[in-house]
């Protein structure tokens, strides 16, 4: 049985277009999950913490057979491997992977929220999502509606960061 799940992936220290391409790779090679649709890359601006350099940001959709706690994992797999640190929230990183949404599944657990309790405050993760699932409702509302409630102006595609992962992954 398949379940259509929605991630976020984002980083703003090092090559972040390179870690978002091992983080699709491995997310391609793992049993259990097939990669549906990629969203752009997005140059954003920080958020929480403002005095860093800007992110990068991407959405995907996958089709998996992974529990929802099991795909936590699998992302925080991921995360160690490409090197993620994690010392201060909200701060500098070079690759953070969020789980979005989990089909219709709502999950309310210490270390486990879904659908991602910030995910309609924040349009650098709206617009990615908007991408790859622009029917897809968060709260009762559509993705566009979501957007337009927010300052989505420092939010810009990226075409370089954008063709070099869509490159790689072909």
């Amino acid at each position: 049985m398949s379940t259509r799940a929605h991630l976020a992936l984002g980083g703003n220290i090092g090559d972040v277009a390179g870690a978002f391409i091992g983080a699709l790779q491995a997310l391609k090679a793992a049993d259990g999950v097939t990669i549906a649709a990629l969203s752009r890359v997005y140059r954003t601006p920080p958020w929480g913490v403002t005095a860093q350099p800007d992110f990068l940001n991407m959405a995907l959709a996958i089709d998996t057979s992974l529990s929802p706690r099991a795909l936590l994992e699998l992302c925080l797999a991921i995360e160690r491997a490409g090197g993620r640190v994690r010392d201060m929230r909200w701060g500098p990183r070079n690759l953070d992977i969020d789980i979005i949404t989990y089909d219709d599944v709502l999950i309310d657990e210490p270390d486990l929220t879904i659908p991602h309790p910030r995910a309609q405050e924040r349009a650098f993760v709206l617009a990615p999502l908007a991408d790859v699932a622009r029917d897809l409702q968060l709260g009762g509302m559509g993705l566009n509606a979501l957007l337009a409630q927010l300052d989505a102006s420092g939010v810009h595609v990226d075409d370089e960061a954008t063709q070099r992962v869509q490159k790689a992954l072909q």
